[in-house]
């Protein structure tokens, strides 16, 4: 079975069993770990993947991030797990804090069917607050599919991600703006298409016109 056809069999298998795991120990142990297996990852071998990962932050000793992917005895990649049904946005700055006392160039919260990866492309050591890959697995698109594979264990290079990553923050970035213009156009949004087809004035009348044109179009 290929990548590909391992990621949809996985989100099948999310959307399936997610009503029956209620704690987030259970979705690490049906969903998470599967995912991190998919990457070519042995859960179950130390050298590569270590649970409850120590990760000190300042005077606070023995924190610990779910799980950490080593290459060659370093942290590549923290994972932060929660249950499936948590909403992310609330524990984004928790990855961070550990993100900035770790040696690991990525990292990734989840709930099992939300994946969020972050890096520091905007500061070095101090992960971005934005995600530059951020996919629903019950839903993915073929597209990050092909970026998630680089982040498999056989094709794994810091260098090729992170270069790569930057181009497709802010491509996601167009898209999400883009998507929000299209359901609620904003002025200047409009102003572009009464600029380019309406030969009159373009009062507030218009502009509320336009709006709906917009819309429908």
């Amino acid at each position: 079975m290929d990548f590909k056809d391992q990621i949809k069999q996985l989100g099948d298998r999310v959307n399936k069993l997610k009503d029956q795991i209620q704690t987030e120990e259970a979705t690490k142990n049906a969903f998470i770990m599967p995912f991190i297996q998919s990457l070519g990852y042995d859960v179950f071998n130390p050298l590569e993947v270590v649970p409850e990962f120590t990760s000190d932050i300042g005077i606070k000793k023995g924190e610990k991030v779910d799980y950490a992917i080593l290459k060659d005895g370093i942290p590549v990649i923290l994972i932060e797990c929660k249950w499936w049904g948590t909403d992310l946005n609330l524990y984004d700055s928790q990855l961070l804090r550990y993100f900035h006392t770790s040696k690991a160039k990525f990292g990734l919260l989840t709930n099992g069917i939300h994946y969020r990866f972050y890096t520091d492309l905007v500061e070095a050591n101090k992960m971005d607050e934005k995600p530059f890959l951020e996919f629903d697995i019950t839903n993915i698109k073929e597209q990050q599919i092909n970026e998630l594979k680089k982040f498999h264990k056989s094709y794994f290079d810091i260098n090729t991600i992170f270069s790569s990553a930057s181009e497709l923050k802010y491509v996601n970035e167009i898209k999400t703006i883009l998507n929000n213009e299209l359901v609620s156009p904003s002025e200047d949004f409009v102003k572009f298409f009464v600029y380019g087809v309406y030969q009159g004035q373009a009062t507030k009348k218009v502009i509320t016109q336009f709006t709906e044109i917009v819309k429908k179009s």
